[in-house]
């Protein structure tokens, strides 16, 4: 468990320190995100920007859980 999350911590400040980057991908405003934009109100739901990272840690996830 302990290995699990320094790697976690890790993969975290790494997206963190890459996210300039990872914006000027597109990653955060795909098709299938949910924005909505009104006067007093807007709402934003990254649908499909969290499916796509949730497959990409699964699979990061499996991958070091394979070893």
């Amino acid at each position: 468990m302990q290995r699990f999350l320094i790697l976690a911590g890790i993969s975290l400040l790494i997206l963190g320190l890459l996210w300039p980057l990872i914006q000027k991908l597109g990653l955060g405003r795909l098709p299938g995100d949910i924005a909505v934009e009104k006067e007093n109100f807007s709402f934003y739901f990254p649908l499909t920007t969290s499916i796509i990272i949730s497959l990409v840690l699964s699979l990061l996830v499996w991958l070091f859980m394979r070893r």
